[in-house]
């Protein structure tokens, strides 16, 4: 622990003669020092301790005795890092909300986590209607403030409500006092509540103490080797795990400044990077490989970037991009929930995260060891039904403090007395860890996890479509792209122009969500008790030779409609993973 906690932290670094006066946070062309921050911080956790809870059942903890919940639905704002700050030195918790999930899953996200106070901005209120228009009645909605000052275009009109009920963020802050509530919440008040996707169809949320982000965070500066000097880009969304964690906590721990990018740009990176003299930065699933994809230009090492840190980069591209821009890159399995680690000090085996600890295990589904990885004379894994299962951690839960009003999932993370990861990965004989996609209901597309489960409900939703079944596949840069396996109702075929319109008219199908992949299946893979084995699915996937003779779709990014998928465009898959060092998941 850097500090007693969390607001421990917060008033030692503004404080500071060191730190105080250098910058936090930069956005823009605007800048807050660490004095200035925590001022900022200040006025929040006054707007948040004057916040009453709001009543929505019976939970584990009475709601008198609960942290406050402010749900957070912003891009990378400055005002995120307040409401973060804030809720530390006023003890209460910040609900980390993903902008890509709209209606009912995100009314549900925020009935879930008993949100109390809903901060959000112009861009992403109507986001917020359509999900408050999908409650029961009997619901009651939080109080909403809608951030305009960080507007990227035209503010709403003067007393025009962009959101019903809602008030100005602005506003509110100013009407609360920049002083130091003198609060002590302790390292174990929940300082956020982080969504994830599991096995189930639901996200869970899972609990992040004021210690976990700390402890986190000073590790992570350690092996970045942070100091005050240094400057983090964020670009990854606050409300994923790796930005706060990799991005934002060393950040605080160190004594350094973080850089905000609203989102990631692939063009405006470098720019960025050189702008700020960024040091250091966090990233998840693809966007190594987007930034690849701009055009290579002699002067790309010309930056003051020192290290990355994130998972899922695929080995041809973390060699590419070292090489690229000259600098080194972490790449490691992690997970939200943390409780899972592989050590990095031996040598680097290619397309392993490291070497696996004495607990941690890769198991059958009854818990029994799979056998280490065989390989065949071409180098291709050739006992990928026996080798692969779910990786856990014999030792327990370590950080992992579960799964926030969610005891069933806890408890299933948490059988045996081990923690299971809900991640399938193999080791070899050396131990090195292997990692082998996701159990089947969790799906990873460009650094973002989401459930197939309600992918699964919205293709029922199609007239014709009598079962369904989604499920992730692999992409060649990193991660996922969604397939699905459909049974059309007798007598009815597969249009597939007609079904593109429809998968894009669907509000509860992101655009992530939407399948790139479609199987047009006589039947399911079924267990005995009816239930769909995607397991199945996942190791057929996209080719024709395991598929038996179904009909294959591909609709490819940019297109409008689903193409029959082509010997020749297997082909070139089988050889886009190959190109990137992936060629074992061809074999999954």
């Amino acid at each position: 622990m850097p500090a007693d906690d969390a607001a421990d932290l917060l008033r030692r670094n503004a404080a500071d003669p060191q730190l105080s006066s250098r910058a936090a946070i930069r956005f823009g062309d605007l800048r807050w020092t660490h004095a200035e921050y925590f001022e900022q911080c200040c006025r929040v956790a006054s707007l948040l301790a004057a916040t009453p809870r709001i009543e929505r059942g019976v939970h584990e903890v009475p709601e008198a005795e609960r942290p406050v919940h402010v749900g957070v639905l912003l891009d990378n704002t400055p005002e995120y890092l307040f409401l973060l700050g804030g809720a530390a030195l006023a003890g209460a918790t910040v609900v980390g909300l993903n902008h890509t999930r709209s209606g009912s899953q995100l009314w549900r996200d925020l009935t879930h986590t008993d949100v109390d106070l809903l901060v959000t901005e112009t861009r992403h209120a109507s986001r917020l209607a359509g999900a408050v228009a999908t409650r029961d009645e009997a619901d009651p909605v939080p109080p909403v403030l809608v951030s305009t000052t960080y507007d990227e275009g035209p503010s709403p009109e003067p007393g025009v409500s962009v959101t019903a009920g809602a008030a100005d963020l602005g506003e509110a802050l100013a009407a609360h006092p920049a002083t130091d509530p003198g609060l002590r919440p302790g390292a174990d008040t929940r300082w956020a509540l982080v969504f994830t996707s599991g096995t189930s169809s639901d996200p869970k949320a899972v609990i992040c103490s004021q210690r976990r982000l700390l402890v986190t965070g000073n590790r992570m500066r350690m092996m970045l080797e942070l100091g005050a000097d240094d400057v983090g880009y964020v670009c990854m969304p606050l409300f994923h795990s790796n930005a706060l964690m990799v991005g934002w906590a060393p950040s605080l721990v160190a004594g350094a400044s973080v850089a905000l990018a609203r989102r990631f740009s692939a063009s405006g990176w470098l720019a960025d990077v050189r702008r700020y003299g960024a040091t250091w930065f966090n990233y998840t699933g693809k966007p190594l490989s987007y930034l690849l994809a701009t055009p290579e230009k002699p002067d790309d090492t010309d930056n003051t970037l020192r290290v990355a840190f994130g998972n899922e980069g695929s080995p041809r591209v973390l060699e590419e991009f070292a090489r690229r821009f000259d600098i080194r890159i972490i790449d490691a399995f992690g997970s939200t929930e943390g409780a899972i680690a592989v050590s990095r000090d031996a040598p680097q085996r290619r397309g392993a995260m490291g070497v696996a600890g004495d607990t941690v295990l890769v198991v059958d589904e009854d818990g029994v060891p799979c056998p280490p990885a065989e390989y065949d004379r071409d180098g291709h894994l050739s006992n990928a039904d026996r080798c692969v299962g779910e990786i856990v951690n014999t030792a327990g839960a370590g950080p992992f403090e579960g799964y926030y009003n969610n005891p069933e999932a806890t408890s299933s993370a948490l059988r045996n007395g081990w923690y299971w990861s809900g991640d399938l990965g193999y080791l070899d004989a050396d131990r090195y860890l292997f990692f082998a996609g996701r159990t089947a209901d969790w799906i990873r597309v460009d650094g973002e996890n989401f459930p197939a489960g309600p992918i699964d409900e919205a293709l029922l939703a199609h007239p014709d479509v009598v079962a369904a079944a989604a499920y992730g596949v692999p992409d060649a840069d990193a991660g996922d792209q969604v397939m699905a396996a459909l049974v059309m109702r007798e007598g009815c075929r597969l249009d597939p122009a007609a079904f593109a319109d429809w998968l894009d008219a669907q509000p509860d199908l992101p655009p992530k969500w939407r399948p790139r992949y479609l199987r047009v299946a006589a039947e399911l893979p079924n267990t005995g008790t009816n239930k769909v084995v995607k397991r199945t699915l996942v190791h057929q996937k996209y080719r024709p030779d395991r598929c038996d003779d179904d009909p294959l779709f591909v609709r490819e990014r940019g297109e409008a409609v689903f193409s029959p998928l082509s010997e020749q465009r297997v082909a070139a898959i089988a050889e886009a993973l190959i190109d990137a060092g992936r060629e074992r998941f061809w074999d999954l």
